[in-house]
């Protein structure tokens, strides 16, 4: 990672959009790290309190914005010299929020000069999906390209991370029952580093006469199914546990249920797994070497464990005798 004086991000006003989710935090210390000031545009600025600590003293700008509304998205972008789209759903106008308003940061952002823009998409987007997440992802990702051909998409699968809600869920039902369903058992998912993914985008902006205009899919060094993913954590936590294999039927029933933890367009998606496409543009491509998830999975799981780290030795000692 270059020093904050190196980089060509140092004293450059990034923009944000979506900078408060979950990729945004890891987003915005990577270029903090680089010496660049950001401005974190969001409908709930708040959320990103965190970070403040970490920039040094005006550094970080939070502010409201609402992406579907033109004027925010301008007042957004002011001073603006590189630009990040961040913003993802799963519930909402799809169409408006994921597919319309990308088009409209892009024009407003070539309006106004910037060097570069990133836009973060997600593998499986398709134009002609059964899902309007994976419709407006592709949406977005053309409109974006027509205002502003030279922007970098990144296409990133599930993204892991130590406070992550893929990862985390998982464990904490494993920690607590004996047994569990898996759903979509053979669907293979090539998880991606949450850090991984911000110095993609970050070297995306830094160097975007290498990389702009072109599409990335960001994906880890190994492909797993998610019966694999459960057997991992369960071995990380030092649990037996029995795991039953869900028909596709039961799960895409439980799916559109209401109040359910995945919605019917998740289920959808998971089903035909999320990995890097043969021959696509990747982490390697923007010299980045990808981490895998077992690189960290033992220590994140030990706040799962009996006894926590007191009792880790002996309950994995147990495990593998038996």
């Amino acid at each position: 990672m270059p020093s904050p004086t190196s980089s060509p991000l140092a004293g450059q006003l990034v923009t944000i959009f979506g900078g408060t989710g979950y990729i945004g935090n890891y987003v915005a210390q990577a270029l903090l790290s680089r010496g660049a000031r950001i401005r974190l545009a969001s409908r709930a600025p708040g959320k990103a309190q965190s970070l403040k600590p970490l920039a040094n003293l005006g550094q970080l700008q939070l502010t409201p914005c609402d992406i579907t509304n033109e004027a925010h998205v301008a007042a957004a972008l002011e001073g603006a010299s590189h630009v990040v789209n961040l913003v993802g759903a799963f519930t909402g106008d799809l169409g408006k929020l994921m597919g319309e308003a990308p088009g409209t940061i892009a024009r407003l952002a070539a309006e106004r000069g910037v060097a570069s823009l990133v836009h973060v998409s997600a593998i499986g987007a398709d134009a002609s999906s059964p899902t309007a997440y994976a419709r407006g992802k592709a949406q977005g990702e053309a409109a974006v390209l027509a205002a502003f051909p030279k922007a970098t998409i990144l296409r990133p699968s599930i993204v892991f991370g130590k406070d992550d809600n893929f990862i985390n869920l998982f464990a904490g039902m494993i920690e607590l029952l004996p047994v569990l369903p898996v759903f979509g058992p053979e669907a293979k998912l090539q998880l991606v580093y949450a850090d991984d993914v911000a110095e993609a985008v970050a070297v995306a902006l830094e160097h975007p006469q290498a990389h702009g205009g072109k599409t990335f899919e960001l994906g880890g060094p190994e492909q797993l199914s998610m019966m694999e993913i459960h057997e991992r954590i369960a071995a990380a936590q030092g649990r037996k546990r029995t795991f039953l294999a869900v028909p596709d039927g039961i799960s895409a029933a439980f799916a559109a249920m209401p109040l359910t933890p995945m919605s019917r367009d998740q289920w959808t998606l998971l089903k035909p797994g999320s990995t890097v496409a043969p021959g696509a543009l990747g982490l390697a491509d923007l010299g980045i070497e990808a981490k895998p998830l077992g690189l960290f999975l033992d220590k994140w799981m030990l706040r799962y464990r009996k006894h926590g780290r007191f009792g880790a030795a002996n309950e994995r000692a147990k495990l593998h005798k038996a």
